[in-house]
């Protein structure tokens, strides 16, 4: 128990653990002084060195660290961390038997009981992404169970710790057998490529699958789309395997056409008939409304923060801005996909930001989606269900 260090919360903030609140935020410690080495375990106390809670530091963007235990004598050892993985994966049988889905999520951080790393499953490889050095300092305990597990191709990695949480360029291999990429998942039937050796992101964001089969099966069907801030066009393809007339796809990254042929191709549709323009967005939304350009269904899923040559976007500032932007390009009757993984704010207040940007302008809101089953949120951590997702019909 000697190595333990203790940390003393502020009076103003020991509701929050006895709540069971699962970040260890630097507000709330009066002593952050005390850490010193990343993955030590520490004790959170009160004023009179009274037990609140367990955790371990980790610096990352969001806290100094997460809460492991409200237990103060459950171990952090091997077998807290198997307990964690197994009940983990127990939940998420379902779609270990889903024959036309074989990539999602089996760990989802504080949500599955341990902040500040995740695992997701893509056709027999395990992709584990670390948030902080802390983390990363128990990594050896998180292979063991996969290990245990079996049965896998290979484990990959991202490194996502820097100072300011990005990805830290390294060798993603762990062990097993190299992947020759892209490997082709499925999802809902859908092909996508998938590249877990090629920077931070793999070509795929698991957290829309609901998204993009309500797109494929409910919204295309005839459809002229534009797909915004596209990134590989996972949604673009969802559409026309939903039988869309034509879809968009507008991002202003240069791999991003190279990327959205491939997941045309993958799923055997003819790249040529669709239109994939690399250009920043809002540029975009400008000279569509010089065309006379309008369009059926248009889906927004910018980043949180963005920044070009030109503009800024924030979407706790500028999603009313770009729901207008929207509108004007619009057909009636058109359907908006509002979307934004930003988790400074909830549905509520998103939903405000919708009717702003309609202005007094007729809508009805089709249908919402949060994250998917597989990613698990503690329900005493509100932020860590960021996504939010408003399908919108413009009347009139």
């Amino acid at each position: 128990m000697t190595n333990i260090v203790e940390l003393k919360v502020k009076p103003d903030f020991i509701k929050h653990y006895k709540n069971k609140y699962p970040l260890i935020t630097k507000d709330a410690i009066a002593n952050p002084g005390a850490l010193s080495e990343e993955g030590m375990i520490v004790h959170l106390v009160d004023q009179h060195s009274r037990f609140l809670a367990k955790g371990y530091y980790g610096k990352q963007n969001k806290g100094l660290g997460w809460v492991l235990s409200f237990n103060e004598n459950e171990k952090v050892d091997t077998v807290f961390f198997k307990n964690k993985i197994l009940a983990a994966i127990n939940k998420r049988q379902s779609y270990y038997h889903d024959e036309n889905t074989n990539a999602f999520r089996i760990f989802n951080g504080e949500g599955d009981g341990i902040g500040g790393f995740t695992i997701d499953y893509f056709d027999g490889y395990y992709l584990i992404s670390w948030y902080s050095k802390g983390i990363y300092s128990f990594k050896d305990k998180v292979i063991r169970e996969l290990d245990e597990l079996g049965d896998y191709k290979a484990i990959y990695e991202k490194k996502r710790f820097d100072t300011k949480g990005q990805y830290v360029d390294d060798n993603d291999f762990v062990k097993g057998e190299q992947g020759e990429f892209p490997i082709i998942i499925k999802e809902n039937g859908m092909n996508y490529a998938v590249h877990l050796n090629d920077g931070a992101m793999v070509g795929i964001f698991l957290d829309q699958r609901d998204v993009r089969k309500a797109i494929r099966d409910k919204y295309a069907k005839g459809k002229n789309v534009l797909n915004t801030f596209s990134y590989t066009g996972a949604f673009s393809v969802a559409a026309a395997l939903g039988d869309a007339t034509k879809t968009t796809s507008v991002d202003l990254a240069g791999r991003s056409k190279s990327k959205t042929i491939e997941q045309f191709a993958v799923n055997g549709i003819d790249y040529e008939q669709q239109d994939i323009i690399v250009m920043d967005v809002f540029d975009y939304f400008k000279y569509a409304k010089r065309k006379e350009l309008k369009f059926d269904l248009v889906v927004l899923d910018p980043p949180s923060f963005a920044r070009s040559k030109k503009h800024t976007f924030s979407t706790a500032k500028d999603y009313p801005g770009l729901i207008q932007d929207t509108l004007a390009i619009t057909e009636k009757n058109g359907i908006i996909v509002a979307s934004t993984n930003n988790a400074s704010f909830g549905m509520k207040k998103f939903k405000g930001f919708i009717d702003r940007g309609f202005n007094g302008m007729k809508y009805k809101i089709l249908e919402e989606f949060s994250l998917p089953s597989d990613f698990q949120v503690n329900r005493n951590f509100n932020q860590g269900n960021y996504l939010k997702v408003v399908i919108v019909q413009k009347l009139g």
